[in-house]
């Protein structure tokens, strides 16, 4: 990579933290997709100066060729249009070689969720967690009641579960706030949580050990529960608790909050502030889904449908 592209990725990445209020993980897909279409052009004597839309093109068929997912293909080309975007409107150059390009065409594929008894045995085996059970059970009790991001999740201040909450405030992508109800349940996780965090807090600063600031703390960089470790931690709960590790991330947490809040006749309004999305059509996903559980349950469970075998 040259020094020029290495200034137009770091002045890029620098604009969109502070007009766009890009979070910090976006922030870091784009650094790690323009790098490699910088290194991709450099190896062919080439730059983000010197680039026509041939080389971008070129670029996406090499990706394809590596076997990379159509979702990544699709990222990565939407890095470069707004890159080249930006160097338009900085004047950087006279043209954008991407604007023409269109991007693979994504399959909408249902998301993954699950069953009321699927979710009722993952918080029972966070409960009986050999250690630290009083937080993995604060974890996903609020997850599930909340339907939050991951990285909301672990990286919740304090300050947001102090005084017996009814609603939590939830900073989201690109910095916009929006208001979630806790369910009882959730509210006596955090009780439960807090008094043991807060013993242990006081007792590390009696050590000289500086306060943290996090509701889920750690002694890691980052100083708060990383995705990979409640990611790991989540699959280890679904082993306990007897699901399938292949159906069970943090995001299917979200999913299930969403689509049991539908089936549960929640408008989707509604269900759109309390997820955080910016658009309706997102949201309007889950409709699908609830929509082929239904069939299922009509399928296997009505009368009619059962298969009156030989006469």
């Amino acid at each position: 990579m040259t020094p020029d592209d290495a200034r137009w990725i770091e002045t890029f990445l620098e604009a969109q933290a502070a007009e766009q209020d890009a979070a910090r993980n976006t922030q870091l897909a784009y650094a790690r997709d323009l790098k490699d279409f910088a290194g991709w052009l450099a190896r062919r004597a080439r730059s983000f100066q010197t680039v026509a839309e041939t080389d971008v093109t070129a670029y996406l068929v090499d990706c394809e060729a590596e076997g990379l997912s159509v979702a990544t293909r699709a990222r990565r080309l939407s890095a470069i249009k707004q890159l080249y975007r930006f160097a338009y409107e900085e004047g950087w150059r006279s043209d954008n070689p991407a604007i023409q390009i269109k991007g693979p065409g994504r399959a909408k594929r249902l998301p993954k969720t699950l069953t009321h008894e699927e979710v009722d045995r993952l918080l029972a085996a966070a409960e009986a967690s050999p250690r630290e059970a009083t937080r993995n059970a604060c974890l996903m009790q609020v997850l599930y009641a909340t339907g939050m991001r991951v990285s909301e999740l672990v990286s919740l201040p304090v300050s947001a579960a102090r005084g017996d909450p009814r609603m939590l405030l939830i900073r989201g992508k690109g910095g916009k706030e929006r208001m979630v109800p806790l369910s009882p349940p959730a509210r006596q996780a955090l009780v439960d949580w807090l008094a043991e965090r807060d013993a242990a807090e006081d007792a590390a600063r009696q050590k000289g050990r500086p306060a943290s600031k996090f509701l889920f703390p750690s002694r890691g960089k980052l100083g708060h529960l990383t995705r990979h470790r409640f990611y790991s931690l989540i699959k280890e709960l679904a082993v306990t608790a007897g699901v399938s590790p292949d159906k069970v991330t943090p995001h299917t947490l979200r999913h299930a909050f969403a689509t049991h809040l539908l089936a549960g006749g929640a408008d989707l309004r509604s269900i759109q502030m309390l997820l955080g999305h910016a658009d309706l059509a997102t949201t309007e996903i889950y409709t699908h889904v609830l929509d082929d559980r239904l069939k299922e349950l009509v399928l296997h469970h009505h009368p009619l449908a059962r298969d009156p075998g030989p006469t």
